[in-house]
């Protein structure tokens, strides 16, 4: 059972809140990259993220 199935119950008001928080910890933790929503239905499917380094 993944995170997000043990922490909502099935709201739709808990889901939206848990992927706020993840995308938002995500684009903290990010100094150069990107993160992408991928979405199907309207719904959210995967959070995925990448970091790049920049080299001076």
């Amino acid at each position: 059972m993944n995170e997000l199935n043990r922490n909502t119950y099935g709201s739709k008001n808990v889901k939206d809140e848990y992927y706020k928080q993840k995308v938002s910890k995500l684009i903290k933790e990010i100094k150069y990259g990107s993160v992408t929503l991928v979405i199907q239905d309207g719904i959210v499917i995967q959070i995925e993220s990448s970091q790049k380094i920049r080299l001076k």
